[in-house]
């Protein structure tokens, strides 16, 4: 790993654990970028221990900042982005973060040489996939969210860095990620989240369509874990998806999540939504184990029980 690495939106879910990872991996110095509209300086509080984490507070769609960030660096981790909600919401905000930020990031890395360039993409890209496991060969053109286009966006900018410039990148595909310190304060909160408030309440967790929608759920240490090896791996220009390869249904994640919480409520049903009309998600993860040795350790129940737990532990903090 480089002496100088940049984690851009190091202060939130994802980017925070990287920087605990690479704290505890003795990396000299971990830059984090980020503008703390989603992150949070006590997601770093770990990695902060180790007395060799800067934090630049700043916004990726300022060239300028983003420059000052990269210099130096030897790898960069692009996470900052906004959540999907908010981008259906404002589209041209999306764009500005999700494209022009990301521009603006491989610019900067281009012009200080920074030798690797691992970035968050998302499943997204696949829309409602026609395969299930969904293999990284699948096409983009079944995504119908300015998120997921934006996503597909970044991974043709990334190759076409590539070819002009030589600059190295991964691409990784998250799938659907959950964990300690997910948004618990701001205005898009996770499902988790608001199911974990609702149970705590007393009320039932609301799920939207009848429950049997599912998805590949991957905990937010395994994607750290995930950017981690990438960087370290000799693979470039390359796109991997990061999923555990196993499907679980709304009915399934509530029942896991009520039983975790010590609860005998039920859920309850509500019309579904259209925000993401995606009712199936699978990840194919043989790719990502073969050419940079992940593979997904955190079983969903254990996961669950480390998001709780955290979330208690913030709810009583909070309260005290």
């Amino acid at each position: 790993m480089a002496d100088r690495v940049l984690i851009t939106g190091g202060a939130g879910l994802i980017g925070s654990h990287i920087a605990d990872r690479l704290a505890r991996a003795g990396v000299p110095e971990i830059v984090v970028l980020d503008d703390f509209s989603r992150g949070r300086v006590e997601n770093l509080r770990g990695a902060m221990a180790s007395g060799r984490v800067r934090i630049v507070e700043g916004d990726i769609r300022d060239p300028q900042t983003v420059a000052r960030a990269v210099e130096g660096a030897g790898v960069v981790f692009h996470q900052a982005a906004i959540r999907i909600t908010q981008c259906a919401e404002q589209p041209r905000l999306a764009k500005e973060v999700l494209v022009d930020g990301t521009f603006n990031v491989l610019e900067a890395a281009v012009k200080a040489r920074v030798r690797k360039v691992v970035a968050a993409s998302s499943a997204s890209v696949y829309g409602l996939a026609e395969a299930f496991p969904t293999a990284e060969s699948h096409h983009p053109y079944a995504n119908r969210t300015i998120y997921g286009a934006a996503k597909a966006f970044d991974e043709a900018l990334l190759r076409s860095f590539n070819d002009m410039y030589g600059l190295d990148y991964v691409a990784l595909r998250y799938f659907n990620v959950y964990g300690p310190r997910m948004d618990v304060f701001g205005a898009y909160t996770e499902v988790l989240i608001r199911w974990m408030e609702a149970i705590d309440a007393g009320r039932p967790p609301k799920i939207f369509g009848d429950g049997t929608d599912t998805m590949d759920f991957v905990h937010v240490e395994d994607v750290a874990r995930a950017n981690v090896l990438a960087a370290a791996s000799p693979a470039t220009d390359a796109v991997f998806n990061v999923g555990t390869g196993v499907e679980t249904s709304l009915n399934a994640l509530a029942d896991t999540l009520l039983r975790v919480m010590d609860s005998s409520l039920r859920p309850e049903y509500a019309p579904p939504r259209k925000v993401n009309a995606v009712t199936r998600r699978l990840a194919s993860t043989e790719l990502a184990r073969e050419r940079i040795g992940f593979r997904a350790e955190i079983a969903l129940e254990d996961g669950l029980r480390s998001l709780v737990a955290w979330w208690r532990a913030e709810r009583s903090a909070v309260r005290s």
